[in-house]
């Protein structure tokens, strides 16, 4: 059967999938201790990004803006950044790092970041020599890409500024998960625990599910620090799990400091969890241990218990980030489910040559759009109009309406995920979440078949 890759037909955006490139940066921006991303733009730029990752999270995060006016759009917004960069310095003594992260009005009107950070460091210098300031340009206009593409220019950005020299062997492995929740980021470092491998996440995202302590004290940051970073070009090896988020900041280690680089298949389902332990064994000569094992055969048991009797043929449509739609898709096949409509929301073209979505036809008895560029509307279009019928959607909170006025079951999956409590802690990626996404998947069928008297019965019997 075919695997057809195609753009939106429309010209215009209805319903945006994704937000913009500057929402990208910031996400990856906050994974840093002591770093305060600074939006050269509009307040809206980083009030309404911020408001999402308090909806997400249900915790606020320290971002600033240099908080253009029209006046900017004639004379540039030069003066800004450096107020910014002062106040916040001054603000702030434990700051560490500040990402300029541009807009698309501050594109427009062409400002030199990188010279206006040439001048900001001569006068940082000078008004505090005790104090290292990283200052990173992040050039994220609004008006291409998406927030996936943002994060992956502010990983880049990051390491280009800061791991700038090849440091002494660290004998620790860098890995790059990409856009992904807290309860990822734990089973990640849970997983090279268990294989006696020292890992250092980027970017460290742990602790945005922040506890309440008795000192009142907020924990609410990024854990990833400016020494982790600086100390990646000596690692043994990097492994990304993510194509097109951070794992352009894997290869510039690898053609910088000739750190092995090793692009693993998103470990979503069991199949690509494989993959995902193989690779770090290889890189770092360790072991699989058989407490891994026995977590593989477990999700694998819960699987197979739910696959053939309501999984079977169950034809889904997927949207959001690249590497995570395919990443779902793989692990519906192995459900024995068809994943039949694919949605990436940016404008990025370098999907239409992943050998992953080549490798899907190869795998299915159906036919599989994958449609790039596109939006919400194109989502309920063809839910509405049966083009084709579909039996689930996997996604993000923001196609919620559409699923509820077609009466589809719909599982919430990617960001921002709101409207269920604590997704966010909650691993998508391994054997766990492999288990935890099935049964998710398994229970919102079940509740629609009562909720239809659509075979209800079925469920006495299991």
């Amino acid at each position: 059967m075919g695997c057809e890759i195609k753009p939106r037909v429309r010209v215009g955006v209805i319903n945006p999938m994704y937000d913009c490139q500057p929402a990208g940066a910031q996400y990856a921006g906050i994974g840093i201790k002591d770093c305060i991303p600074l939006v050269h733009g509009g307040q809206g730029c980083c009030m309404f990004v911020r408001l999402l990752f308090a909806q997400h999270f249900k915790e606020n995060f320290d971002i600033a803006s240099s908080s253009l006016h029209e006046d900017a759009a004639v004379f540039g917004g030069r003066k800004r950044v450096e107020q910014a960069v002062q106040v916040m310095v001054q603000r702030y003594p434990n700051i560490r790092v500040i990402p300029i992260i541009t807009t698309c009005s501050t594109e427009v009107i062409g400002d030199d970041i990188e010279g206006t950070i040439t001048d900001i460091n001569k006068w940082l210098t000078k008004g505090f020599p005790e104090r290292k300031i990283h200052l990173i340009p992040v050039h994220t206009p609004s008006f291409q890409g998406s927030q996936v593409t943002g994060y992956n220019e502010f990983m880049t950005s990051t390491f280009k500024t800061i791991a700038t020299k090849k440091t002494e062997p660290t004998g620790k492995l860098n890995v790059f998960p990409g856009w992904v929740n807290p309860g990822d980021v734990m089973l990640l470092k849970t997983y090279c625990q268990q294989m006696g491998v020292d890992a250092t996440v980027f970017m460290d995202t742990e602790n945005f599910d922040s506890p309440v302590l008795p000192d009142k004290s907020v924990e609410s940051h990024g854990q990833t620090t400016v020494e982790d970073i600086e100390n990646s070009s000596g690692a043994i090896g990097s492994i990304a799990l993510a194509r097109y988020e951070g794992a352009a900041a894997a290869e510039y280690l690898s053609q910088e400091h000739n750190v092995p680089c090793v692009v693993t298949p998103t470990p979503i389902g069991i199949k690509n969890t494989d993959e995902l332990l193989k690779n770090i064994a290889e890189l770092t000569g360790k072991p699989i241990p058989e407490s891994l094992v026995r977590e593989r055969g477990i999700a694998l048991d819960a699987l197979m218990d739910l696959a053939h009797m309501f999984f079977a043929d169950k034809k889904v449509a997927i949207y959001g980030h690249p590497d995570l739609v395919i990443g779902l898709a793989e692990f519906c096949l192995e459900l024995e489910m068809k994943p039949v409509l694919l949605l990436f929301g940016d404008d990025n073209s370098k999907p239409k040559k992943d050998k992953r979505i080549k490798a899907l036809k190869e795998r299915t008895d159906v036919d599989i759009e994958v449609v790039t560029n596109a939006d919400l509307w194109e989502l309920e279009k063809r839910v509405r109009d049966k083009t084709p019928e579909v039996d689930l959607i996997l996604g993000h909170s923001k196609g919620r309406y559409i699923a509820i006025d077609a009466n589809i079951p719909m599982v919430r999956v990617g960001f921002p995920t709101f409207d269920r409590a604590g997704l966010y802690r909650k691993p998508t990626i391994g054997y766990r979440g492999a288990m935890e996404l099935g049964e998710t998947i398994a229970n919102a069928l079940f509740t629609h078949m009562e909720y239809t008297k659509n075979k209800e019965w079925l469920l006495n019997v299991w």
